[in-house]
């Protein structure tokens, strides 16, 4: 009887354990699903893809392990979610059908097109393909979406470094649709679900060329020394339904990636650039933050709720920082005293722990066909920092605010914006160099860590070290992200912060604007997959950021091509065992001097401990920071790459010098 019992149990065994990860296919065809949280990771061989692609999220399934070598062997069982369904390539065509074959490193299958699906592309040409339909153990479907051509070379790089990443360059048929079904009339319904702004003082302050303006002031006096400062952002949420075509759409794409020559918009411009852009003289729905504020820029009260605004004027940044620095202009009363508020509060926050770092932004100036003319280095002053103080205000308030309420006794889910404290394993070897310059940082706690930051950041200022320390600093950060545990943002120095003032750009936001709405009305309700929306959203963010750098490398490029042989001053950016960086200083361009060029001066090894590359010989140390003289010799644009090689000065060091080359005899 036993034995029968045991055949029973093998019979019945419970279905293997599916996990989770992303698939990374090899140039040779082979894959490796990446596990979360686990180094171990499992080997798929093409025939077990089941419709996956490189960098898509896939649960596998573990089919056996290899005695010898204790690795895994799986299969994929589900495509979570694709990393990417548009690509670059060209078509091939006969009589009766066409295939798509990509232009990519990662091996994939040809996309079938069917003939009625080639919008007006002919044989042979580049095209940009969208998978529509893949079933299992079949070739993928897709439709051609735009034919490529030659003159817009520089587009299509744009293009290509958008899909390589994941971000589709065109929105569906249906979500155009669906966007401009969306009406634009305020209803008179409306009206008492939405507290009245509309004759009051409002205005927007963004860069020049923006177009869709997500946030405006309200300034008006309540008393002698009290002010009503309303914070304003447009109502996404009104617009995008949850579970909608468009909400489908924002979810996916989660962020707006802006490149130096163009936006790709998370919305439709129907959405971001019409019915929710703040534009002057136009009533626009809103979600508003409102708060007493006194002279002192002290918080007395607030209010959060839906409301209806009309924007008096659009004032770009220049505009602002000159009426600041004048003292006059249009509302220039209300802007010194917002001003004035702004700069309060900032110093307040960095008395309370917020780390003052600050970054310097790079612009290129383009032609009509978007090719760099020059650089253009945008400053952070104080008609910026006014907007991003109210902007963090609102933000804070939010978070706050949605923090003390519980449902069925527990926390409600809600997407944080959080940053953790700096490792210390980290942080040492940056603590032990930055000693070196005379910085000395107390360590017993968060708070005086951050307190040693701000004073290091600010004995700095205007000396040689300053780039290297606040680059090497920042590098010691943790990546801030969205998580439904709060921790508090370390770096703003916050208990509780959350993304609420930017919702045609971020899609955390949207989301924070629902559950507060849901909040407001007493209508919330948990939402148990809010942490995997979390996560969707920090791995779009961290892939918009990447595309942000591979576009600015590629007009790096670019621009530095037409300068091959020209000498420059630049500063040592980073190091490494194969060479050091350098950033240029007046166009802000980075290239690399590799090791093999400086062979006929020294042979250099490489220092960890002091980010440097030093020269067994002479001693010369080419360190983070130094600043050198170098040489354009190569800009790579297929590989976004710029190569310098070091020119030496009299000032390099009488030790370095060429090594004599000996004569053959």
């Amino acid at each position: 009887m036993r034995s029968k019992k045991n055949k029973t149990k093998k019979k019945s065994a419970a279905p293997a354990y599916l996990s989770k990860g992303i698939l990374d296919i090899t140039r040779s065809g082979m894959g490796f699903v990446i596990l979360e949280n686990k180094q171990q990771d499992i080997l798929v061989r093409p025939n077990d893809f089941n419709t996956a692609l490189h960098g898509d999220t896939v649960r596998v399934e573990i089919t056996s392990s290899s005695a010898k070598s204790g690795r895994l062997l799986g299969r994929v069982a589900e495509v979570v979610e694709r990393k990417q369904t548009e690509f670059l390539g060209r078509v091939e065509m006969n009589a009766s059908f066409a295939f798509f074959m990509a232009e990519s490193e990662k091996p994939m299958p040809d996309i079938f097109i069917p003939l009625s699906k080639l919008n007006g592309a002919g044989n042979n040409d580049r095209v940009i393909v969208r998978i529509t339909r893949w079933e299992a153990n079949k070739k993928p479907e897709g439709e051609i979406i735009e034919v490529v051509t030659r003159e817009d070379s520089n587009g299509m790089a744009m293009k290509e470094i958008l899909l390589e990443n994941g971000f589709p360059v065109f929105f569906p048929k249906v979500v155009l649709e669906a966007a401009d079904q969306l009406e634009e009339a305020i209803d008179e319904s409306e009206l008492s679900g939405r507290k009245d702004f509309l004759n009051t003082l409002t205005f927007t302050i963004d860069p020049v060329d923006a177009k869709d303006f997500d946030d405006a002031l309200s300034f008006r006096l309540i008393r002698e020394g009290l002010y009503e400062i309303g914070v304003h952002i447009a109502d996404v949420s009104h617009y995008i339904q949850p579970d909608s075509v468009l909400d489908k759409e924002a979810y996916d794409r989660a962020t707006s990636v802006y490149l130096p020559d163009r936006v790709n918009p998370m919305l439709p411009e129907r959405i971001s650039n019409e019915l929710c852009s703040l534009r002057p003289h136009e009533d626009k729905r809103c979600f508003s933050v409102v708060f007493e504020i006194n002279g002192k820029g002290e918080i007395k009260q607030y209010w959060l709720g839906k409301t209806l605004i009309h924007s008096d004027r659009r004032f770009s940044y220049e505009e602002v920082q000159e009426i600041i620095e004048k003292s006059e202009g249009p509302l220039s009363g209300e802007i010194l005293m917002l001003n004035d508020m702004a700069q309060r509060m900032r110093k307040q926050r960095i008395r309370k722990g917020a780390i003052n770092f600050s970054s310097t932004e790079v612009r290129f100036q383009l032609d009509e066909k978007g090719k760099p003319l020059g650089v253009v280095i945008k400053e952070n002053k104080e008609a910026h920092q006014l907007i991003e103080e109210f902007m963090l205000l609102a933000n804070k308030t939010v978070a706050e605010h949605i923090s003390k309420i519980k449902i069925h006794k527990k926390p409600i889910p809600f997407p944080y914006r959080v940053h953790d404290m700096p490792d210390k394993e980290k942080l040492l070897p940056f603590v032990e160099f930055a000693k070196k310059y005379g910085h000395v940082f107390d360590m017993k706690t968060p708070q005086k860590i951050a307190e040693s930051f701000n004073q290091m950041l600010k004995d700095v200022q205007g000396k040689p070290e300053q780039h290297v320390l606040e680059q090497l600093g920042i590098r010691t950060m943790a990546k801030a992200i969205y998580t439904t545990e709060n921790i508090g943002h370390y770096g703003l120095g916050f208990e509780s912060y959350c993304h609420f003032t930017s919702p045609i750009r971020r899609y955390p936001d949207v989301l924070v604007h629902r559950i507060l709405g849901e909040c407001l009305t007493g209508s919330a309700e948990t939402d148990q997959k809010m942490e995997i929306k979390c996560k969707h959203c920090s791995q779009r963010e961290r892939s918009a950021m990447e595309s942000e750098r591979a576009a600015g490398k590629y007009k790096q490029v670019e621009f530095l091509g037409d300068f091959l042989g020209d000498e420059f001053d630049g500063v040592i950016s980073g190091v490494a065992s194969f060479g050091f960086w350098v950033e240029t200083l007046e166009h802000k361009c980075e290239g690399l001097v590799s090791l093999n060029s400086l062979l006929e001066y020294d042979d250099f090894r490489l220092l960890e401990g002091e980010y440097c590359l030093v020269g067994k010989r002479s001693g010369r140390k080419f360190r983070m920071g130094d600043k050198v003289r170098i040489r354009v010799i190569s800009a790579n644009l297929s590989k976004r790459q710029l190569d310098y090689e070091w020119v030496l000065t009299p000032d390099s060091g009488a030790s370095v010098r060429p090594v004599a080359k000996k004569q053959k005899k």
